[in-house]
């Protein structure tokens, strides 16, 4: 039985007080620092792999279906606020964007669909396909993942069982070993919460060998709203020395983003 399956460690969770339900699930929580502590040595070569591509100007797909398809199209849809990127990352859900919101009856049961759902953005093999599947078997998934492989393309999965279907098909397969979670399959949970942090770790990490982090700042973020339009003429001000807050907001505006600003302003005192 796949270990995320299994019977919970704990048993009449409906005779629990909210006290004691609430200490089980964080003793649970407690497993998941290091079982993806664990998964390091091949999320780094699946980085290492993504950022030599995607500086030959190639996209990553995630693709997954249920709360795995919903947390790829999460990390996806932060990478352009975040580093000012747009189409780099891409996420796929089976089912569609609809299911983001609510499930589709057996679209993840679809072994074809996941691939052609690749197809409509024109895959090349500078391209990268990270399946996520908490099971690990999910058909949709690990049909992407097996003709991408197929077609040239770098591969990689998030997967929370081991010798899963999908791990298989994978070039660079990432395996977080999370076990039974609280209530018995609900893999939104401790599964859920070790793929969230394994996406974090993937995407932010190829953001910053790519360039798009100075220091630990956010150089090329959007000013979508006021509190980053704060943060990012208090950047300005820390990189350039300017004294004046309004001064260094002008500035910000004026060049539409931290890193044009800096460089504008350092042209400007040469």
């Amino acid at each position: 039985m796949l270990s995320t399956e299994q019977d919970s460690r704990y048993s009449n969770l409906e005779e629990m007080s909210t006290l004691a339900l609430l200490k089980g699930i964080n003793n649970e929580d407690r497993v998941l620092t290091r079982a993806v502590r664990n998964c390091i040595p091949q999320i780094e070569k699946l980085v290492d792999g993504i950022v030599a591509r995607m500086s030959r100007g190639g996209r990553v797909f995630y693709t997954g279906a249920g709360t795995s398809g919903r947390l790829g199209v999460v990390d996806a849809s932060e990478i352009p606020p975040t580093y000012g990127v747009r189409d780099k990352f891409i996420g796929l859900i089976a089912g569609g964007d609809g299911a983001i919101r609510t499930a589709v009856e057996g679209a993840e049961d679809d072994a074809v669909q996941g691939w052609k759902d690749i197809l409509a953005f024109g895959p090349v093999p500078e391209d990268t396909v990270i399946g996520i599947a908490a099971s690990g078997t999910t058909p949709y998934v690990i049909g992407a993942v097996k003709e991408a492989r197929a077609h040239g393309l770098l591969t990689g999965c998030i997967t929370c069982n081991e010798g899963a279907p999908v791990a298989q098909e994978a070039e660079f397969p990432v395996v977080a070993v999370v076990g039974p979670e609280f209530v018995t399959g609900s893999t939104r949970m401790k599964a859920g919460t070790a793929t969230k942090l394994i996406l974090n770790m993937i995407s932010t990490t190829v953001m910053i060998r790519l360039g798009h982090v100075k220091g630990s700042k956010m150089v090329d973020m959007q000013l979508t709203n006021s509190k980053l339009v704060d943060r990012g003429t208090r950047m300005i001000m820390e990189a350039t020395g300017i004294q004046s807050y309004a001064r260094a907001r002008d500035l910000l505006l004026r060049h539409g983003g931290v890193r044009a600003a800096i460089e504008s302003y350092g042209t400007s005192k040469a």
